[in-house]
């Protein structure tokens, strides 16, 4: 599975987000061990707290399955479709994307792309969140 292919199939993912307000459609698809992959998009709510991400929903997809900890990959597109800004997970996002990594025990690789694809930038999750906090940091507690 290339980083293209997978960018591509956030970009489908995206055609079908719920994004009236914002009309910032994303998608995310997520790359499992097997070779699966899992989309989400964002649904936006008129109590604006309530909307979720597309990484939050292509995970609790996967959850659902039972493969929270096989992602291997996600790649997150989105914004205007033509627009050239790269989307980037945000922070809840990117805590909830750790949460699968620590439980996979692996280092999640990310591509956030353009809404064109035009630009890509790939990184790891430790470098988006670093000194994150998990399911190691419970251990005592539990």
């Amino acid at each position: 599975m290339t980083p293209e292919h997978l960018i591509a199939a956030a970009r489908d993912a995206a055609a079908h987000a719920h994004a009236p307000y914002s009309k910032f459609a994303v998608g995310a698809a997520l790359l499992l061990s097997d070779g699966s992959i899992v989309t989400g998009t964002n649904i936006e709510n008129a109590s604006y707290g309530l909307s979720l991400c597309a990484e939050t929903v292509a995970l609790a997809k996967a959850n659902c399955d039972g493969h929270l900890r096989d992602v291997v990959e996600i790649a997150v597109i989105g914004g205007v479709p033509n627009g050239t800004a790269i989307v980037r997970p945000c922070g809840r996002c990117r805590q909830m994307l750790n949460e699968a990594a620590q439980l996979g025990g692996r280092d999640i690789v990310i591509h956030c792309a353009s809404g064109d694809a035009s630009a890509v930038e790939t990184h790891r999750l430790s470098d988006l969140l670093p000194y994150a906090f998990g399911p190691a940091d419970l251990a005592d507690f539990t």
